[in-house]
């Protein structure tokens, strides 16, 4: 299965969500994880007729390999390591703990940064007892996911649902584990980018972004 774009994988997630909750969420909010999953977030807050939150999730990279993931972090100090970094491994990159603080402190700037641009001084939504979904616009690694994950439950939401389009097969039971309901569109078995299950995959700009939220302020 390809998606159109982002946009038509979040319309196929909305349906996926209004057919199996029929009405049945209580005061929900959409938690979009910038920048892609804004756009597929956009049809779920819609269709849900929902307010949407983001969620900025940052990896920390490796020393001399920034793409490479060793963890990620989340504005609220939250760190959470990849697990494939194990102590030798660590050593052998020069990863330290205090290459992890001050990395995840750096992120953490950026992370205000970005929310400041994409959404001024609009103030955060309360997400206590309430259902949370949490839209990406697909899973690979998940590393960045998880954190954002960790960081919700801090909040005390009542429920949180993650959805996304596209996820490894073998990624899924993990992430059933994490949250309190997966929904996925499409989950296969061969799977290498997220980028490779959408004929428009485009980089979704920062104008996009605010443009979205701001018909949520």
């Amino acid at each position: 299965m390809v998606f159109r774009d982002r946009r038509e994988a979040g319309e196929l997630l909305a349906e996926a969500i209004l057919k199996k909750y029929n009405g049945t969420l209580e005061n929900p909010v959409v938690v979009a994880i910038p920048r892609g999953g804004v756009v597929v977030a956009e049809p779920i807050a819609e269709a849900l007729n929902a307010p949407l939150e983001l969620a900025i999730p940052r990896k920390i990279g490796a020393p001399f390999n920034e793409e490479f993931a060793v963890a990620a972090v989340t504005e609220d100090g939250t760190i959470l390591m990849n697990p494939s970094i194990t102590g030798d491994v660590a050593y052998r990159l020069g990863i330290s703990e205090d290459y992890i603080r001050r990395k995840a402190l750096q992120e953490i700037e950026e992370i205000k940064r970005r929310k400041e641009k994409y959404l001024g001084s609009r103030e955060k939504l309360p997400l206590t007892g309430r259902e949370v979904i949490l839209v990406d616009d697909g899973i690979a690694t998940g590393l960045t996911v998880k954190a954002a994950i960790a960081s919700l439950r801090k909040e005390k939401p009542k429920k949180i649902i993650l959805a996304v389009p596209v996820m490894p097969a073998d990624k899924v039971p993990e992430f059933q584990e994490l949250v309190d309901d997966l929904i996925v569109i499409h989950a296969p078995e061969f799977f290498s980018a997220v980028g490779q299950f959408y004929y428009d995959f485009s980089q979704t700009t920062d104008e996009e972004v605010i443009e979205i939220m701001e018909k949520y302020r």
